[in-house]
């Protein structure tokens, strides 16, 4: 394996204080002034695999709404495909007039406290997965990281008016407590953060995951409900105090949203009512599957999705005609 560490350059030396004496003129030790605090957290969010309802966009930007520090920044250019991920570019009456390059950054931030904490953000690497991953253990070593988290949302068929739930994953029980686990033993497609959660689990290392439950019927929209639930799953098990003022208020729009689109549809009302009604059975025991594989009455997938379009197509034009809110109509 080539050098891990060549995959990123350091734009800020974050390192905690060791609180080592220092010798000074008069030849007595003398504390060392305190330097930064560990960032002992790192929230992990790689674009480009399964984010229903955006969940994870929009922790993330929610996120960096506040003042950030650059800690790292990888080399994309051994990392991405771009042919098949094209960034974009703008063109200007006669000429190329930018180049949108993308980045993937360790970003440094404090929660409400003052207690910093990292952010790894940016498209999920093509190539050189487990080098990447060796990266990544490396800046954490580097930094103090304790705990990695992340965080993203999976399609299910349950409604959006019951209580968001979530999967959790983790390479340490003793962080969650009693897991409550939805699925039995599946077979998924691989990601970057989960192999990293993987790997990590395997050096003996703290991580843990919450997939978060999206009704499938908003898998492409935006669904702050399920970014809600990530960050406060994230404030649970990490203990910091990160701000949720924002993301509380755009979820009351954006459910309220919702909700009057379905007022106007009755056939969306009759099928997010039959979503209620698997999900309360479920809930008392009598339900076998929130995924809906099993025969039923209810509509499939497929069904849902044909009622669904003209739903989300019209919320989605609503949105754009009024324009992008913090927590408005949804978009695509």
């Amino acid at each position: 394996m080539l050098d891990p560490a060549d995959l990123f350059r350091l734009e800020a030396d974050v390192r905690p204080s060791s609180w080592l004496p220092r010798i000074g003129f008069s030849g007595q030790a003398t504390p060392r002034p305190a330097e930064e605090p560990a960032a002992t957290t790192m929230i992990v969010a790689l674009e480009g695999f399964l984010d229903a309802g955006q969940t994870q966009r929009i922790l993330v930007d929610h996120l960096l709404s506040d003042d950030v520090t650059v800690v790292a920044s990888f080399d994309v250019d051994q990392l991405l495909d771009y042919r098949g991920r094209r960034p974009a570019m703008v063109f200007e009456e006669t000429r190329y007039a930018a180049y949108q390059d993308p980045s993937l950054v360790l970003h440094r931030l404090r929660d409400r406290d003052g207690q910093p904490y990292l952010l790894l953000h940016g498209p999920e690497p093509d190539y050189q997965w487990e080098r990447f991953i060796e990266a990544v253990r490396q800046l954490a070593d580097r930094l103090g990281v304790t705990l990695v988290v992340q965080a993203h949302g999976i399609p299910m068929a349950v409604p959006h008016t019951r209580p968001v739930g979530m999967t959790t994953h983790t390479t340490n029980e003793r962080l969650v407590g009693d897991l409550k686990p939805v699925f039995g033993k599946v077979q998924v497609p691989a990601s970057v953060a989960a192999l990293l959660e993987l790997r990590f689990g395997e050096a003996g290392r703290d991580a843990v995951g919450f997939s978060v439950h999206v009704p499938h019927y908003l898998a492409q929209a935006e669904f702050h409900d399920a970014a809600l639930t990530a960050l406060n799953a994230i404030v649970d098990v990490s203990g910091l105090n990160l701000p949720n003022d924002d993301l509380v208020t755009a979820a009351g729009e954006n459910r309220a949203a919702i909700t009057a689109e379905m007022g106007e549809n009755p056939e969306v009302a009759e099928a997010v009512g039959a979503l209620e009604r698997q999900y309360d059975r479920f809930v008392e025991g009598a339900g076998k599957n929130l995924l809906g594989t099993e025969t039923s009455p209810l509509p499939s997938a497929d069904e849902l999705g044909a009622e669904f379009e003209d739903f989300l197509r019209t919320v989605a034009d609503e949105g754009e005609q009024e324009g992008p809110t913090d927590g408005g109509p949804l978009p695509r």
